[in-house]
């Protein structure tokens, strides 16, 4: 079995727990066609990711309290990385924000900032925009609810961003190809890649441990990546490659977050 269908089948399998609340061992074998023994391998990678907790013959969802620290808890370097995402935010910028933890963290940077539009498919975004005093203009894409990226999705998305032109859009990613791109765990792209066209300056926001993690899904390949943001962790053989993939490196000082 190819590694585009184990990760398909993994998607389909996160969905399933967090809407269901418990699938098991046996079910899933029979729905995919396959042994017992790969969809155990399936649940423990899973597990390993912090995605779903195994429980005998099957898995459940994680404990809320677990999901809520795991919110609470952002990185240096997000906060880093997330504080120099703002600084290239201009007054009156009609921006694309995508669903994520970097990204999100960019909205408590943007008090200062007026006549903002942002375009976002995160319903966290949104609320986080709304708590904003200089009260930006927010526009959401509607479309398909995806509970495991917790965005919006599809087609229905994808015609709505159609509508707009955009100054930035800013999209964080599960890891980095020096080679070819930006990469995924999520089999949902196509809204990623219309975010790409419809914005002017595309900005990843990326932290430095993820660059070199080679993950099947090819989301954005560097001909529609402007500028990378990272930490200052990055090794400086890695930044070269970057940019002769003409990529705009920027790095952010852990020592400047807050």
């Amino acid at each position: 079995m190819s590694k585009r269908n184990t990760q398909q089948r993994r998607h389909i399998i996160i969905t399933e727990v967090n809407s269901v609340g418990e699938v098991s061992v046996e079910a899933l074998a029979k729905r995919f066609d396959i042994s017992e023994v790969t969809i155990r391998k399936d649940l423990a990678a899973l597990e390993k990711s912090g995605l779903l907790l195994r429980r005998y013959g099957g898995a459940v969802p994680l404990p809320q309290e677990i999901t809520d620290a795991k919110e609470s808890k952002v990185s240096v370097q997000k906060l880093a990385i997330a504080k120099k995402a703002a600084t290239l935010i201009k007054d009156h910028y009609r921006v694309v924000i995508d669903s994520g933890r970097t990204t999100s963290t960019i909205i408590e940077h943007l008090a200062d900032k007026r006549g903002l539009v942002v375009m976002t498919n995160s319903m966290k975004i949104a609320g986080r925009l709304h708590e904003l005093e200089n009260e930006p203009t927010i526009l959401m894409t509607g479309g398909t609810w995806d509970p495991t990226s917790e965005s919006f999705q599809g087609q229905i998305a994808e015609q709505v961003l159609r509508s707009y032109d955009f100054d930035q859009l800013f999209i964080g990613a599960d890891g980095i190809d020096a080679l070819r791109g930006t990469t995924t765990f999520n089999e949902l792209i196509g809204l990623s890649r219309v975010m790409a066209e419809v914005a002017r300056e595309v900005i990843v926001v990326v932290e430095s441990d993820k660059i070199g993690r080679k993950i099947p899904n090819l989301e954005l390949t560097w001909q529609q990546v402007d500028t990378l943001i990272t930490d200052d962790l990055l090794a400086d053989s890695v930044k070269k490659q970057l940019i002769e993939q003409g990529v705009n490196v920027v790095i952010a000082p852990l020592n400047n977050q807050i």
